[in-house]
């Protein structure tokens, strides 16, 4: 019975939800095909999109950044971590190492933690890169100009992705350089099928309503308008965490019984940052976007771009956005054509027939 290991960063969803199409595809390609996910994203992230059968190993795969809500990174935070992490790099490679021979894979695929393919590489298994970033690309920025210790982080991380096979660049990606072979694919998405009038009905929503899902992604939201967004008709709002009691137009995603990507294809309306999953399944879809950017992140500027050429998307700035003044920037969005037809959803598929040979 063929098994991966995938190690997949649990900064945000993003990275879990390019993992999940590409296991379904090569699931159709690999008979009898069965994924250990090492990871800290929650087992309620993979049961609804996964079709083939996977254990789940609980276990910190990377850093990222440490974030302040979705929309702020915490820079002398995220140095502290990665110090943290970085401490005892080998000893650490070692046992992750000895986990993946323990369970006997025939490859690992990584999106994109350093330390699973470094120790992936110290078994001598193929081993793959997969995302639309890297972490050397997302930490560059916050390098101080006298911090020693930061730079060699960085070369650490890069000599990680060095000891990759290849690394598969998921559309709309960074140009990576840390890896040494690089094989582009398209973009990742699996849209669910919309649920419309189970929606509405779901949350009392008249004929004349149109329904905006307010989520960042896996980084908890705190201290929304809700006083402004209750004002605001004819939209009424589902959102990603806790709402307040007495509110009639505000409804709260836990509330609905559905699951989060049918939710996402049969809203009116996205509003959120630009993370990778949301946009991309926003653009396959044609649903409108207001995004409120931050400005820091290193893959925001594509995705922006990829939404703008192939989606309908609108800037809300974040003052804006604290203080509630969202409905002119929701109008405009919702004015916006249908602009050109986004490129196929092959990433999947492409990455899929990649991993085959090494299975």
């Amino acid at each position: 019975m063929p098994l991966i290991w995938c190690s997949i960063s649990g900064h945000g969803y993003g990275h879990a939800a390019q993992v999940a199409p590409v296991l379904n595809a090569l699931g159709r390609l690999v008979p009898n095909l069965t994924a250990i996910l090492r990871t800290t994203v929650p087992a309620g992230f993979f049961e609804p999109r996964l079709t083939i059968p996977w254990t789940l190993s609980v276990a910190q795969q990377d850093v990222g950044c440490i974030q302040d809500g979705p929309l702020k990174i915490d820079v002398p935070g995220t140095w502290a971590a990665h110090r943290t992490l970085h401490a005892d790099w080998k000893k650490m490679v070692e046992a992750e190492a000895d986990l993946i021979r323990a369970a006997d894979p025939a490859c690992l695929l990584s999106d994109i933690s350093h330390l699973a393919i470094a120790a992936g590489a110290a078994t001598g298994i193929p081993t793959i890169g997969m995302c639309s970033l890297s972490w050397d690309l997302v930490l560059e920025p916050f390098v101080g100009p006298s911090a020693g210790e930061q730079a060699e982080i960085i070369r650490q991380i890069c000599g990680a992705y060095a000891q990759a096979d290849c690394f598969l660049r998921v559309a709309p990606g960074l140009p990576v350089k840390a890896f040494r072979k690089v094989f582009d694919i398209g973009p990742i998405a699996e849209p669910a099928e919309p649920q419309t009038v189970r929606l509405r009905e779901a949350i009392g929503a008249e004929a004349s309503d149109r329904i905006v899902f307010v989520g960042f992604g896996g980084i908890a939201l705190r201290g929304l308008p809700f006083e402004s967004m209750e004002r605001m008709r004819p939209y009424r709002f589902l959102v990603d965490g806790h709402v307040p009691q007495g509110l009639t137009r505000v409804a709260s995603l836990a509330a609905v019984g559905m699951p989060f990507k049918q939710v996402l294809a049969s809203v009116d309306m996205i509003l959120t940052k630009p993370g990778y999953g949301t946009i991309v399944e926003a653009v396959a879809l044609g649903t409108p976007v207001v995004y409120v950017r931050r400005y820091n992140f290193a893959d925001e500027q594509s995705l922006v771009d990829y939404l703008h050429r192939y989606g309908r998307g609108v800037e809300l700035s974040l003052p804006d956005f604290l203080d509630g003044r969202w409905e002119p920037v929701i109008h405009q969005a919702f004015d916006q054509p249908l602009p050109q037809t986004p490129p196929p959803l092959s990433g999947a598929a492409d990455a899929a027939h990649v991993l085959t040979r090494h299975l």
